[in-house]
């Protein structure tokens, strides 16, 4: 059964309210079925939120059969629990069969897992993680406003789950930029998995939204009349004020015995009470024939393949910095990004190349970026959570999005935010100044020296740390041209070009970074130095030391991490004994990839791993490196050890 509900008639006719409760009835029997099927799963919103569902996939621009068509509106499900509630909902809309459903239902390998996914066709984000899908929703909402499009967004949300305050850095940000093709609505039942939200957290959510210059509609979450009156509210609002429609709702709403129960919250029902539950909706039992049918092979055919689509960059002109230039690499981020601004964003178009930040745009260097193109640059506030989001759904929306802040805010602090990000094949792009001991005086709290071995736990992630000015800006242009997650950090001071013996830059007019390969700063039949970013000049010194005491060292530099180029490690080893130098916590960074290698590939060699083996103080980035023995005379004199 389908139903599609024009939004311009001014009341439901009593014929949809029927064909709407005949859908409800269905679904219903398809939420209990499938929990009880699995022996797991979330019952009890999927059946307060029904409704909603029910009416929304019923007013809004989509095509079941082309999930992805381009001018649908978006649907987040924050709360992704409710995951039997969706699919149950998007089954009867004829995105799939309710075959491919409940006997699919949280299997291992098929297209219906337990919290919503994009594997699912109709289903827009992975969440799960409560507090994070406003913020996605405020990300594509935002996108549509950079690209003129006439598209929706939907953000469906629990009320338990807005005790997160990730939701309050969202609200703001989607008053501030005014995006009233945004809609929040919130399952207000009242309960959360360990009873009522007024014991569990007190908070009074629609008070919330209107502090925060939200307009709110409070409705009865499952009168569909009102449910259709408040969302063609929200559907041709114009008004610069986001939405937000506050539905009262019932927990396992429905089937007697389970409403107002916390305990259905996360917990199906038993066989003799899903039928007494099925019996409830006028249907047979029919637990026994499904659950034969999952004894068979998982079926796959509805699984939907990660999203693709991706603008087509021009990387424009390289900046080539002279031997003798002395700035930041930071500087050059912010000048290859200004490049990238005037080969892209063309005037009187909509902006291609996006920039996103926090309360930094100064010590980010987006200022050049944000002159040039006012209409793709994002102030999000000290909101870093909420940026981090944002950010990657925006880049899932054919706009290249930089989010900029420092290291210890870009990865150490939104860890999770990321790898939601990662989840979703985002094409995020995460330039993160300030990295490691070289913030200096700004003290331990915001030297990063974890970011290499926290965003090694990704899939999707690339990582690189250029060397000098010259690279950085090869690096930016490459991240702009190529799809996916790519993580860029440098850290704050200023650092000499990486020269060739003769005195000429080494990554001159020609070079072109490729991700997975390493750069042989010089050749040496001794030892090698691997290393990258802010302390490549140090060994680069090193290696002058080295050299006037008779080594012959090779020098290798690192810059991309993931992926690793595994080749050049091996060709290292083959000329003797290793050392990694890094401004990183010496157990989880460069050093301990390139142990890896050396195991995995059954490779005999020394190595000795030099970087920072405790929190460093407050002080210049100089005494730092040398109380921890990262200073060139330091490295020198290990490296001579090592080769003796």
């Amino acid at each position: 059964m389908t139903l599609k509900i024009d939004i311009q008639q001014d009341n439901l006719s009593s014929s949809q309210i029927s064909t709407l409760q005949e859908m409800r009835r269905q679904c219903a029997r398809r939420i209990l079925l499938s929990t009880s099927l699995a022996a797991s799963g979330h019952p009890g919103g999927s059946l307060s939120s029904l409704d909603f569902l029910l009416v929304a996939y019923g007013m809004i621009k989509n095509d079941p059969q082309q999930p992805r068509w381009e001018g649908r509106d978006r649907l987040v499900e924050s709360i992704g629990h409710i995951s039997p509630g969706v699919y149950a909902v998007l089954a009867e809309y004829g995105y799939f069969s309710e075959d491919d459903f409940l006997s699919g239902f949280r299997r291992t390998g098929s297209g219906f897992p337990g919290h919503v996914e994009t594997v699912v066709p109709g289903v827009e984000w992975d969440t799960g993680n409560l507090g994070q899908g406003v913020s996605t929703a405020v990300g594509m909402a935002q996108a549509f406003k950079v690209k003129q499009q006439e598209n929706r967004v939907f953000c469906l949300m629990g009320d338990g789950e807005h005790q997160k305050g990730q939701i309050t850095e969202a609200i703001r940000y989607a008053h501030k930029y005014k995006l009233d093709n945004l809609t929040v609505v919130v399952d207000r039942n009242h309960l959360q998995i360990c009873g009522p939200t007024e014991e569990v957290m007190p908070q009074s959510i629609g008070s919330l939204y209107e502090a925060l210059g939200w307009k709110v509609l409070r409705i009865d979450g499952h009168d569909y009349n009102d449910l259709f009156l408040a969302l063609k509210t929200a559907y041709t609002n114009t008004s610069g004020v986001p939405i937000m429609i506050l539905a009262r709702t019932v927990m396992g709403k429905g089937i007697s015995f389970m409403e107002n129960k916390a305990k259905y919250h996360g917990s199906p029902l038993s066989p003799d009470l899903l039928e007494d539950g099925l019996a409830e909706l006028g249907f047979e039992n029919s637990f026994e024939q499904w659950q034969q049918k999952r004894s068979q092979p998982v079926r796959k055919e509805t699984i939907m393949q990660p999203r693709t689509d991706y603008p087509e960059i021009d990387p424009g002109s390289p900046i080539l910095y002279k031997a003798d230039t002395m700035t930041d690499n930071r500087s050059a981020y912010g000048n290859a990004l200004l490049g990238l601004a005037e080969a892209n964003n063309v005037s009187g178009k909509p902006p291609v190349i996006t920039g996103v930040s926090c309360d930094l745009e100064g010590s980010v260097k987006m200022g050049a970026f944000h002159k040039h193109s006012p209409a793709g640059y994002f102030e999000a506030g000290i909101q870093e959570h909420h940026a981090a989001a944002m950010s990657g759904a925006m880049s899932c929306e054919q706009l290249v999005t930089f989010f900029s802040t420092f290291g210890v805010f870009a990865v150490s602090e939104v860890y999770n935010q990321n790898r939601l990000s990662d989840f979703n094949h985002t094409n995020l792009k995460i330039v993160a100044t300030h990295v490691g001991l070289d913030v200096g005086e700004d003290g331990p709290t915001h030297q990063c020296i974890d970011y290499l071995g926290l965003l090694k736990n990704f899939f999707r992630f690339s990582v690189f740390m250029p060397a000098d000015p010259n690279q950085t800006d090869r690096i930016i242009r490459c991240i702009a041209v190529e799809s996916g997650n790519h993580f860029v950090g440098m850290g704050r001071s200023k650092t000499p070009i990486i020269t060739t013996e003769d005195g000429n830059p080494f990554y001159d007019a020609d070079y072109r970074f490729t991700p997975g390969k390493a750069d042989w700063l010089r050749r040496g039949t001794d030892a090698t130095i691997i290393t990258y970013g802010a302390l490549t000049p140090a060994c680069m010194e090193a290696w002058k030391i080295l050299k006037a005491e008779g080594y012959s060292v090779g020098v290798l530099n690192m810059a991309s991490l993931v992926p690793l180029d595994i080749e050049s490690i091996l060709e290292a080893a083959e000329t003797g004994p290793l050392m990694t130098v890094e401004d990183h916590h010496v157990e989880t960074g460069l050093g301990a990839s390139v142990a890896v290698v050396l195991m995995d590939k059954g490779k005999a060699c020394t190595l000795r791993r030099l970087g920072v083996h405790h929190y460093g103080s407050s002080g210049k980035p100089a005494e730092l490196y040398a109380a921890q023995g990262l200073d060139a005379a330091s490295i020198a004199a290990e490296a001579g050890k090592l080769i003796s």
